[in-house]
């Protein structure tokens, strides 16, 4: 009993050591540096003209991919779940790509696949718009690297839903579009929330995908990531940290929203 006892210990130990070394000793330093000098170097900081356009970029550009992920994570998703066909499971797998491959090869691909030297980008050229270093590259990347957070938010819902509910709806005479938005559609609600949540927030701090494909042109294509790395190049470390207050005070709230979603389905 008295292993068992130190081994929960040490355990429960080791984690909690793991948790605040590499969690929350980092997020108190990012507070601490952004509030050293004041409040009044803080407020000027975050105030920049820069460094405000950058964060509203960021946010800006986040939603339109979030919101792009919302709609085609869940019709990914649904297909992948409900419907079998030749190369489903290369397909499913391919889905967590952008978790395992590094930001900077996605940002390489989007440049060489949408640059001006591409099919893509001469098309576009020719209709008198450009896509690299501009916004629409920036969504793109942005949309790569959080393709995965909405569908694998709602396949386990998919799986888990009781068919006979949807059942019963088709043998009481519903349609397929009204079974979907009455029956199934709710079920998947929960997922299609906390994924997007998540996909928003990665999006708001993604760094390697862009700053290839962006052009980081100030007031422009510079988001707040790369605005912060400039920052730090620059020396000045107290104007990093408080534009990186504000994304990981939004990225808290976030968070927060997921998981009162996930715990309102747990208590359902």
């Amino acid at each position: 009993m008295m292993r068992s006892r130190w081994w929960s210990f040490g355990f429960r130990s080791t984690i909690m050591l793991y948790f605040i070394v590499l969690i929350i000793l980092p997020i108190i330093g990012i507070y601490t540096q952004a509030f050293t000098l004041g409040w009044g170097p803080f407020w000027e900081s975050i105030t920049d003209p820069l460094a405000w356009k950058a964060v509203l970029l960021t946010i800006k550009l986040s939603v339109i991919a979030t919101v792009i992920n919302m709609l085609l994570g869940t019709m990914i998703g649904w297909v992948l779940i409900r419907y079998r066909f030749p190369g489903r499971r290369l397909l499913n797998s391919l889905v967590d790509l952008p978790f395992a491959l590094p930001t900077a090869v996605g940002g390489l691909m989007i440049l060489l696949l949408l640059g001006p030297n591409s099919f893509v980008g001469g098309l576009a050229d020719n209709l008198g718009f450009q896509i690299v270093f501009h916004e629409p590259a920036i969504i793109v990347a942005m949309v790569f690297v959080t393709f995965p957070f909405v569908i694998r938010a709602i396949q386990p819902l998919l799986e888990e839903m009781d068919k006979s509910e949807e059942e019963a709806s088709y043998t009481l005479g519903a349609s397929k579009a009204r079974t979907f938005f009455q029956v199934i559609f709710p079920s998947m609600l929960p997922g299609i929330l906390s994924g997007s949540m998540l996909a928003f927030s990665r999006a708001l701090a993604e760094f390697g995908a862009v700053v290839l494909v962006a052009g980081n042109i100030p007031g422009k294509t510079l988001i707040a990531a790369v605005y912060i790395f400039g920052e730090i190049e620059s020396d000045n470390t107290q104007g990093a940290a408080a534009t990186s207050v504000l994304l990981l005070t939004l990225s808290f709230l976030i968070l927060w929203a997921v998981n009162l979603v996930q715990t309102r389905r747990a208590d359902k």
